[in-house]
């Protein structure tokens, strides 16, 4: 899940760095450190401080995140400064919750034998994550009692603390969702675990804890030959990762196979008949900026406003002629969320899910239903969600004339298909579409819920969109 991010608490934390930070740039340097930091230039001010406040006042909420995710990606803080920035963050994005319930009972039947094996990579993955460098004495006193030095003797050395009481230490009981969620993340990775069964016994006794809390730790794809898992809801989404997505297409792509023996495909087509992405796709998902930035280097388009226009445009032309409904639950998504379009996912419209090189009457019985989605989504955690605007033709015949109950219950039986398969799949009746001012509020309503995000709603920003 996620929730509205805290916005007042993350711009006091980022005026907390800046305040440290004026006193290490020159006023000339400014600039260049604001750009760095994804902030707008230097406001007026008679001081080097008052210049980087104003640049923080002119910052828009929406792009906050951006200037935190700098922040925290160029500078050198605290590390309880970075968690403070961290949970903000973390909260305000995709995550799953554990109960601390759960995460004590996971903790009490954990052996951490395997991890201890590698002791460098455990420390360094406890360094990420947590504070351990608190003593508040050290360098006043010869012997520390910094939660590192702890952990060192009791965990690592002699072994007599618990592993409840070592979760009880580092606060993990009461740590944020997503914080102890990459925890768990980190125990699985072969960056701390370089053993492939020693993750997968982790992994299996991590789930008998997760599973009933709804999560668990799904294996999606490998890293250097090692399984890589990450943290997802239980029942939601898939632990495969799509390899080539085709879509905005214009007629049945013409596809083959370029080696059979390895699944690799290539699509014999222009690409103005047809759009292929290639690209691997993260735990975050597909984010219209990842489709974007692939757009610009395909089509070596330098201007991002223009390649937005551009790509909009691409996959707009793809859309039925006859659906209105189609074309206002694609506009409507893009016009919503035209000022942080970047952050959300990609709306891909017209995407092929099967493909068959004979036709329904030449395959017959066996034919394979729901060729091609109407939209299709790919949300953090893997989940892949299924839109469909179904007009008169998926339920009649005879131009509408008369009912079809074996349409019917062949869209049906497709999409129980989807569903076994890890789908998520919500269809809308073309009438409730049809009109734009009345699909507006349904179709705000709709996406707040999928996204965990406050309805969106008319304003400004860099995709211009036809009304």
């Amino acid at each position: 899940m996620g929730a509205r991010m805290d916005v007042a608490r993350l711009r006091r934390l980022i005026d907390g760095v800046l305040a440290r930070l004026y006193t290490r740039y020159t006023a000339k340097e400014l600039p260049a450190l604001c750009e760095r930091l994804c902030l707008p230039p230097p406001g007026a001010g008679v001081s080097k401080h008052e210049r980087l406040v104003a640049s923080l006042d002119a910052c828009s909420d929406d792009r906050l995140p951006d200037v935190a995710d700098a922040v925290l990606e160029q500078e050198e803080l605290g590390q309880a400064e970075r968690m403070a920035l961290q949970d903000v963050l973390w909260l305000g994005r995709h995550h799953v919750q554990i109960p601390s319930r759960t995460r004590r009972e996971l903790a009490r039947d954990f052996d951490l034998s395997d991890h201890l094996g590698y002791p460098d990579r455990f420390m360094a993955l406890l360094g990420r994550l947590w504070h351990l460098d608190n003593d508040p004495l050290s360098g006043w006193v010869t012997s520390t009692t910094s939660l590192r030095d702890q952990i060192d003797r009791h965990v690592i050395r002699f072994r007599d603390w618990s592993t409840e009481e070592f979760f009880e230490q580092l606060g993990a009981f009461e740590a944020s969702h997503p914080r102890f969620g990459a925890f768990l993340e980190g125990l699985a990775s072969a960056t701390v675990l370089p053993d492939e069964q020693a993750q997968r016994r982790f992994v299996e006794l991590a789930n008998r804890h997760l599973q009933p809390a709804g999560a668990v730790l799904s294996q999606d794809g490998e890293a250097d030959g090692y399984p890589q898992f990450h943290l997802v809801r239980h029942g939601r989404g898939t632990a495969r990762r799509p390899r080539n997505l085709i879509f905005a297409t214009l007629g049945k792509p013409d596809i083959r196979f370029t080696s059979a023996l390895d699944n690799d495909i290539e699509v014999a087509e222009r690409d103005d008949k047809v759009l292929v992405y290639d690209r691997p796709v993260g735990k975050e998902g597909l984010l219209w900026g990842h489709l974007l930035s692939w757009w610009q280097e395909i089509r070596d388009i330098t201007d991002k406003e223009q390649a937005a226009r551009s790509l909009y445009s691409r996959m707009e032309a793809s859309l039925p002629l006859k659906s209105p409904g189609q074309k206002n639950l694609f506009w409507h998504y893009h016009h919503a969320h035209r000022d942080h379009l970047n952050d959300v996912p990609a709306l891909l419209p017209e995407i092929w899910l099967h493909w068959d090189p004979k036709t329904l009457r030449e395959r017959g019985p066996q034919a394979m239903q729901n060729l091609r989605m109407d939209f299709l989504m790919l949300l953090p955690g893997n989940r892949r969600v299924v839109l469909e605007v179904d007009g008169m033709q998926h339920y009649t015949r005879n131009a509408g004339t008369e009912a079809d109950s074996t349409k019917y219950a062949a869209t049906m039986a497709g999409d129980r298909d989807l569903k076994f398969r890890g789908y998520e799949v919500f269809r809308f009746g073309h009438d409730e579409l049809r009109d734009r001012d009345r699909a507006q509020p349904l179709l705000a309503e709709f996406f707040s819920a999928l996204l965990d995000r406050a309805p969106a709603g008319r304003s400004q920003g860099p995709l211009s969109v036809r009304d």
